[in-house]
C-alpha cells in the first residue's frame, strides 16, 4: 500500500527552524560560532579565517552556514601546530585521557538534540536517524573508554597526529567516533570538514571536546588544496579516509609512496543475493529498512541478484514493501505539538545529486532497463511551496545496461537495481561486480548452500538472510578488493590501527604487499 497522505496543510514544527538551531549554537559555543559563520579550529583556538562558502540545506534549499575554506599554507600551519599538541598529549596518562573523553561524552549527551537537529538541516537526516547517529557516537566511544586498557597494552601512540578526511553522511557515528577513539589512544587528531555538509554539527561537537582538553583540529577546504598538508605532510602519523574510490585511489597512491599508516574506506556495490529461497515475509519486512537515509550509506544494498525462477515471488514480496516507503521534509508536522514524522528518508545531500541520479535512471531506461517501480514526490510529506529539488522518490530498475553507472557502481541514493541469474556461477559473478564490497547478504533456505557460496562473495561481512552493517563496539570492519585499503578497524583493531605495537607487526588489513584478515 502507498503511504497514507494527509489532507491537512503541514507546518514546520515550532522551535526546529535552522535559525533556532543556529541561535542555540551561538549560545552553547560562542567561541566556535560567529554571527552567520563557523570558525576553523587549529593551534588550540578558534579562528575566523578561511573563505566562507555559501551553502544551502538539502531539506528546503534555504541558506545555512557553509565551510570556511582555508588555503594550503594555513593548513600546513595547522598540521605543524597539531604535531606540537601531539607530542604533549601522547605523554598524558591514560587515566586522564579517559577522564577527558568521558567528560566530552557527557557534554555531547547534554546537547544531543541540538546535534541531531543540525544533522537534519545540514545533511537531511530524518529525526530518528539523526538521533541514532549522535547516540552511536556517544555509546560507541563510551565502550572504548570502559575497556581500552587491554587494547593499549604494550602499544604507544603514533609519531604524529591522525588526519581524518571523511564523507558527509555520518559526521557523528563515524567521524567524531573515530576522532575521540584516536585521541583516547594518545594521538592528536585533525579532521577536514566535509565539503557537502555537516560543518556546524562537527564544529559544535569539537567545541565541546576542546573544552575538555582534547587536542582536536577541525579545518575546512577543498580536498585538492589541502591534500598536501592533510595527506602528504611528514608530520602526519596516519591518514584515515572515508569516501569514494576515485579520491581514495589518489590518497592510496600518496600514502603508499610515503609509507604512511592509512585507513581508507571506499565505496563498493553491496549486493543481496536470492537463491533457492522461500521466506518471503522476512524479506518484505526488511526492505523498508534498507532505504534508511535514502541508501546514502556505505553499507546500503542497492543491488539484488535474483534467481530467475524466483523472480515472480521476489516481486510479490518486494513491491508492496517499496511502495510503503515514507519520504518528505524531516521537520514537517500537522500540528505544533505533534512528534516529528517517522520517515524512511528525506532529501539527498543536494539537488545536484538528485538530478544526477534521476538522469542516470532516465538514461538506463532509454537503453533497455525495465522500470519496476518509480515513486512520486506528491506521495511525500512536504511544506506548502517548499523547494523539493533535492528529493528523489524510490526507483527500482530491472537489468540496467552495462553502459550505465547503475550497472557497476554504488548509486548512493534510493535506486535499486535487479539482475536475474540462472546459475550459481552467474550469481557469484553478479554479486562480485564491483571487485570488492563492504557488506553482502545471501538469502537461501539451505545452510549448506550458504556455507558453500558465502566465502566466494568478495565482501568483508556477509549476512545469511539479514543485512550487515558497519557495526559498533567490538564488531570489526573492513573491505575486500578496491572497497578498502590499509588497516581494518572496529573493536580493538581501531586502536591497533592508530598505535604502534612491537617491531615488525603486520596489522590486519588490505595493503599493497599483503592482505591479512583478523
Amino acid at each position: 500500500m502507498a503511504p497514507t497522505l494527509t489532507t491537512t496543510q503541514l507546518i514546520l514544527k515550532p522551535g526546529t527552524a535552522w535559525s533556532d538551531a543556529w541561535d542555540r549554537c551561538l549560545a552553547v559555543a560562542p567561541e566556535a560560532f560567529q554571527d552567520d559563520r563557523v570558525r576553523n579550529l587549529w593551534a588550540a583556538s578558534w579562528k575566523s579565517d578561511g573563505r566562507a562558502v555559501p551553502a544551502t540545506s538539502p531539506v528546503d534549499g534555504g541558506p545555512i552556514a557553509g565551510p570556511p575554506r582555508l588555503d594550503a599554507e594555513t593548513a600546513q600551519q595547522a598540521v605543524r601546530a597539531s604535531l606540537d599538541a601531539h607530542r604533549v598529549w601522547r605523554d598524558v596518562p591514560l587515566s586522564e585521557r579517559k577522564a577527558r573523553v568521558a567528560a566530552t561524552l557527557d557534554a555531547l549527551t547534554e546537547h544531543r538534540e541540538l546535534l541531531a537537529l543540525l544533522l537534519v538541516w545540514e545533511i537531511g537526516k530524518p529525526w530518528r536517524l539523526a538521533q541514532a547517529d549522535v547516540d552511536r557516537a556517544i555509546d560507541g566511544v563510551r565502550w572504548y573508554v570502559d575497556g581500552v586498557e587491554p587494547m593499549l597494552a604494550d602499544r604507544t601512540p603514533l609519531a604524529g597526529p591522525v588526519s581524518n578526511i571523511a564523507s558527509w553522511n555520518y559526521p557523528m557515528s563515524v567521524l567524531i567516533h573515530a576522532m575521540l577513539v584516536q585521541a583516547l589512544a594518545g594521538n592528536a587528531v585533525i579532521a577536514k570538514a566535509p565539503t557537502d555538509g555537516g560543518v556546524a554539527c562537527l564544529t559544535l561537537a569539537c567545541a565541546l571536546a576542546v573544552r575538555e582538553g582534547i587536542p582536536l583540529t577541525l579545518v575546512s577546504g577543498s580536498g585538492g588544496e589541502l591534500s598536501e598538508a592533510l595527506v602528504r605532510a611528514p608530520e602526519i602519523g596516519c591518514v584515515s579516509f572515508v569516501g569514494g574510490r576515485d579520491t581514495g585511489a589518489r590518497i592510496a597512491t600518496a600514502v603508499a609512496d610515503l609509507g604512511k599508516r592509512h585507513i581508507l574506506e571506499q565505496e563498493g556495490l553491496n549486493t543481496w543475493g536470492i537463491w533457492n529461497f522461500s521466506d518471503w515475509s522476512s524479506l518484505t519486512a526488511v526492505i523498508p529498512k534498507l532505504f534508511d537515509y535514502g541508501k546514502q550509506r556505505c553499507t546500503a544494498y542497492p543491488r539484488f541478484v535474483v534467481q530467475r525462477s524466483l523472480f515472480a515471488d521476489f516481486l510479490a514480496a518486494y513491491l508492496p514493501a517499496v511502495r510503503s516507503i515514507r519520504l518528505g521534509h524531516p521537520l514537517a508536522v500537522e500540528h505544533p505539538g505533534d512528534p516529528l514524522p517517522e520517515l524512511d528518508f528525506g532529501p539527498l545531500i543536494n539537488a545536484a545529486k538528485a538530478k544526477e541520479l534521476n538522469d542516470q535512471v532516465s538514461e538506463a531506461i532509454s537503453r533497455g532497463a525495465v522500470p519496476l517501480h518509480q515513486g512520486a514526490l506528491d506521495e511525500g510529506l512536504f511544506l506548502p511551496g517548499q523547494d523539493t529539488s533535492a528529493y528523489l522518490p524510490p526507483v527500482t530498475l530491472l537489468n540496467p545496461p552495462p553502459s550505465s553507472p547503475l550497472h557497476h557502481a554504488e548509486p548512493f541514493g534510493p535506486v535499486d537495481t535487479i539482475v536475474l541469474v540462472d546459475t550459481e556461477a552467474e550469481l557469484l559473478a553478479a554479486m562480485n561486480a564491483s571487485n570488492g564490497a563492504l557488506v553482502a547478504t545471501l538469502s537461501t533456505d539451505d545452510p549448506a548452500t550458504y556455507a558453500r557460496l558465502s566465502p566466494q562473495i568478495r565482501a568483508f561481512k556477509t549476512g545469511h538472510g539479514k543485512p550487515r552493517s558497519r557495526g559498533d563496539r567490538d564488531e570489526l570492519f573492513g573491505g575486500f578488493g578496491h572497497s578498502w585499503r590499509g588497516a581494518f578497524v572496529g573493536g580493538e583493531l581501531l586502536v591497533r590501527a592508530v598505535t604502534d605495537g612491537p617491531p615488525g607487526e603486520r596489522p590486519p588489513g588490505n595493503f599493497p604487499d599483503y592482505h591479512l584478515m583478523p
